[in-house]
């Protein structure tokens, strides 16, 4: 087992690499090499560095890291990034993995840690010896199991009665609804233009924080989606009231899986006509009845309207790994103390 370091500016020279040891664990597109490449792009600021590990049998594991300070390090986790930048050989021991990185790093490490893993992709090693698995947030997700109709139904009885009484609104008011699936890249442009507009429509708008064509954000999403249509793998889902484009996703896909990255809707819209819900029905169903994809993963914080749409939550968890087990000790004590000072 032995560990190499490189500058993130040669992601791209192991890029093939990357995306080989990605594709024998479940399908996970936010861990493409086509996504972390234009997180790098974005967001970057020269510091990061790619770590390959090798044994007997070829690449063991990969990261994108960046220092913390002096004494740690933590996987790149750029805010559009659902998941740490970590991939390992299925079968491996995280652990095994974690204490060979922290000794090899240079400098003197005293803590690595893997922030927003997934239990899906990488299974939650039991708390023992240096390393510590901290809840992050729950999940959700819908498996596509059998027919629309027979998922539908299953949904709560009013979930399914407030989408019909909207689409009966708007039919009453001659309003035709539409749903539009992007998957070019000559129209990734527009439609994150788009995106952007709609999104400013609301309070990340008003506070700044909105995507636009000419910001960071818009850049990534842009580069990225690019690059996934390229490949056949991206899906800009549109949604629109007659001719008004009223709400969004853009979508990221790999093998049997789905990944709603970002939704948007036109607040300007009165909230009773429910844009995005209406969209996200169409879209469900359009993927049911394709059958290509199993898996419509969220990754972000589970809300109550997910919990309408799927019972399948899950929990993300950080990974610390520590030098020596006496400093985990240390550090949870010095939590234990810190929390017990704020509650006192």
């Amino acid at each position: 087992m032995k560990w190499t370091f490189l500058p993130a500016a040669g992601f791209a020279g192991i890029a093939p690499q990357w995306d080989a040891l990605r594709t024998l664990g479940p399908a996970a597109p936010m861990l493409a090499a086509d996504f972390v490449a234009a997180l790098l792009s974005a967001f970057g600021t020269g510091r990061e560095r790619i770590a390959l590990c090798h044994d007997g049998h070829g690449l063991l594991a990969a990261a994108l890291l960046v220092p913390q300070g002096r004494a740690s390090w933590a996987t790149f986790q750029p805010a559009q990034a659902p998941l740490g930048c970590w991939l390992q050989r299925p079968g491996s021991d995280p652990q095994a993995l974690l204490a060979s990185l922290v000794r090899a790093l240079p400098g003197f490490p005293l803590l690595v840690g893997l922030s927003q893993c997934d239990p899906f992709l990488l299974a939650r090693p039991a708390d023992g010896g240096a390393t510590q698995a901290v809840d992050y947030i729950d999940t959700a997700r819908i498996v596509v199991d059998g027919d629309f109709d027979g998922w539908w139904e299953g949904r709560g009885k009013n979930l399914r009665a407030n989408l019909k009484k909207q689409r009966n609104r708007l039919g009453a008011a001659g309003t035709a609804t539409r749903l539009d699936t992007w998957r070019a890249p000559h129209q990734v442009a527009q439609a994150v233009a788009d995106y952007g507009r709609l999104e400013s429509t609301g309070w990340k708008g008003r506070a700044g924080t909105a995507v636009a064509a000419d910001n960071d954000q818009g850049r990534f999403y842009r580069h990225m989606l690019e690059a996934f249509c390229d490949h056949g793998r991206g899906s800009i889902y549109r949604y629109s009231f007659g001719e008004q484009l009223v709400a969004m996703d853009l979508c990221i896909e790999d093998g049997d899986c789905i990944v709603i990255l970002k939704t948007a809707y036109d607040e300007s819209v009165p909230k009773h006509y429910s844009p995005a819900l209406l969209m996200r029905e169409e879209a469900c169903r359009s993927i049911f009845d394709e059958g290509r994809l199993r898996r419509i993963e969220f990754y972000g914080k589970v809300m109550e309207w997910h919990t309408r749409w799927t019972e399948d939550v899950r929990t993300l968890y950080h990974l610390n790994c520590y030098r020596w087990p006496l400093l985990l000790r240390l550090h949870a004590r010095l939590q234990r103390e810190s929390v017990a000072e704020q509650t006192g």
